[in-house]
Protein backbone atom coordinates (compact mmCIF):
# COMPACT_ATOMS: atom_id res chain seq x y z
CA UNK A 1 0.00 0.00 0.00
CA UNK A 2 1.33 3.34 -1.32
CA UNK A 3 2.22 5.89 1.48
CA UNK A 4 -0.40 9.46 1.18
CA UNK A 5 1.75 12.35 0.08
CA UNK A 6 -0.89 14.53 1.02
CA UNK A 7 -1.82 15.04 5.18
CA UNK A 8 -4.81 14.22 5.91
CA UNK A 9 -7.34 17.11 6.36
CA UNK A 10 -8.63 18.11 10.11
CA UNK A 11 -12.30 18.08 10.33
CA UNK A 12 -13.09 21.25 10.03
CA UNK A 13 -16.89 20.68 10.75
CA UNK A 14 -19.07 22.88 12.53
CA UNK A 15 -17.64 24.34 16.31
CA UNK A 16 -19.36 26.18 18.62
CA UNK A 17 -17.86 29.45 20.42
CA UNK A 18 -17.48 29.71 24.46
CA UNK A 19 -20.57 29.75 26.94
CA UNK A 20 -19.24 33.21 27.95
CA UNK A 21 -19.15 34.14 23.93
CA UNK A 22 -22.85 33.16 23.77
CA UNK A 23 -23.72 34.81 27.11
CA UNK A 24 -22.15 38.34 25.82
CA UNK A 25 -23.68 37.89 22.00
CA UNK A 26 -27.01 37.04 23.65
CA UNK A 27 -27.16 40.20 26.36
CA UNK A 28 -25.92 42.36 23.35
CA UNK A 29 -28.38 41.45 20.98
CA UNK A 30 -30.78 41.62 24.21
CA UNK A 31 -30.31 45.31 25.15
CA UNK A 32 -30.16 46.13 21.09
CA UNK A 33 -33.72 44.54 20.70
CA UNK A 34 -34.73 46.24 24.01
CA UNK A 35 -33.78 49.51 22.51
CA UNK A 36 -35.47 49.56 19.75
CA UNK A 37 -38.46 48.16 21.26
CA UNK A 38 -38.78 51.68 23.64
CA UNK A 39 -37.78 53.80 20.81
CA UNK A 40 -41.34 52.28 18.78
CA UNK A 41 -43.06 53.10 22.24
CA UNK A 42 -41.52 56.27 22.42
CA UNK A 43 -42.84 57.24 18.79
CA UNK A 44 -46.31 56.15 19.25
CA UNK A 45 -46.28 58.51 22.28
CA UNK A 46 -44.65 61.32 20.35
CA UNK A 47 -47.41 60.43 17.53
CA UNK A 48 -50.05 60.32 20.06
CA UNK A 49 -48.91 63.53 21.38
CA UNK A 50 -48.79 65.43 18.04
CA UNK A 51 -52.48 64.11 17.43
CA UNK A 52 -53.43 65.33 20.80
CA UNK A 53 -52.01 69.01 19.91
CA UNK A 54 -53.53 69.60 16.65
CA UNK A 55 -56.81 68.49 18.22
CA UNK A 56 -56.24 71.08 20.89
CA UNK A 57 -55.48 73.58 17.99
CA UNK A 58 -58.51 72.74 16.46
CA UNK A 59 -60.78 73.62 20.26
CA UNK A 60 -58.52 76.95 20.40
CA UNK A 61 -59.39 77.85 16.72
CA UNK A 62 -62.75 77.27 16.93
CA UNK A 63 -62.81 78.74 20.65
CA UNK A 64 -61.10 81.67 19.20
CA UNK A 65 -63.85 82.19 16.31
CA UNK A 66 -66.78 82.17 19.35
CA UNK A 67 -64.62 85.26 21.37
CA UNK A 68 -64.42 87.01 18.03
CA UNK A 69 -68.07 86.91 17.47
CA UNK A 70 -69.26 88.22 20.91
CA UNK A 71 -66.25 90.48 21.39
CA UNK A 72 -65.21 91.52 18.14
CA UNK A 73 -61.86 91.76 16.87
CA UNK A 74 -60.04 92.45 20.15
CA UNK A 75 -57.14 90.41 21.56
CA UNK A 76 -57.77 89.08 24.99
CA UNK A 77 -55.43 88.51 27.67
CA UNK A 78 -55.07 84.87 29.10
CA UNK A 79 -53.74 85.59 32.26
CA UNK A 80 -56.44 87.75 34.06
CA UNK A 81 -58.86 87.89 31.06
CA UNK A 82 -58.92 91.54 29.90
CA UNK A 83 -60.11 92.93 26.43
CA UNK A 84 -57.93 94.99 24.48
CA UNK A 85 -58.89 96.97 20.95
CA UNK A 86 -56.69 95.60 18.60
CA UNK A 87 -54.13 98.05 17.60
CA UNK A 88 -54.89 97.74 13.59
CA UNK A 89 -58.54 98.59 14.05
CA UNK A 90 -60.37 101.86 14.36
CA UNK A 91 -61.75 102.18 17.74
CA UNK A 92 -65.14 103.64 17.59
CA UNK A 93 -65.72 106.47 19.83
Amino acid sequence: MAKRKTPKVKDLGPKKISEDQLNKIQNLVKAMNEGQQQLGMIETKKHNLLHDIMQLQDMISAFQKELQEEHGNVDININDGSITPREDEQVNS
